[in-house]
């Protein structure tokens, strides 16, 4: 008989008192300017392209340098009339040290996105734009 496998989970954690913390006391240095939209936002752009990095370096690449912004529309959702986002743009742009060819970096991209943790959470799906830098 062979031992079920645990499934892997990851766990964070935020203390929110004058400043934003994680779970072993690093500050995150947002500021009360910051909203938790903006904070989702940069959330599922870093998280992104940490999966695209992620699976860049399974494929023996890896994400030389990358940047992205997100925009969001919170609106009332017709499904069940509470505000919530019901539109998400993603912008990223990346550079890897060995640029992918065609079919790989768009499997890339698909992975990236599919396993983003933060995009997989929403109940809008992000519209996502790539770019080379």
């Amino acid at each position: 008989m062979v031992a079920a496998i645990k499934p892997r989970e990851f766990r964070f954690a935020i203390d929110l008192g004058d400043d934003v913390r994680t779970e072993d006391g690093t500050p995150l240095g947002a500021g009360a300017e910051w909203t938790p939209e903006h904070l989702l936002l940069a959330a599922l752009v870093r998280c992104s392209l940490a999966s695209l990095d992620h699976h860049a370096r399974r494929a023996a690449n890896h994400v030389e340098s990358s940047r992205g912004s997100a925009r969001a529309l919170f609106s009332r959702r017709e499904s069940d009339g509470r505000y919530a986002a019901t539109e998400i743009d993603v912008e990223l742009e990346v550079r890897f040290t060995q640029q992918p060819g065609e079919d790989e970096l768009a499997e890339l991209l698909a992975k990236a996105e599919r396993d983003c943790f933060i995009g997989a959470s929403l109940t809008v799906k992000p519209a996502y734009r790539w770019s080379s830098l």
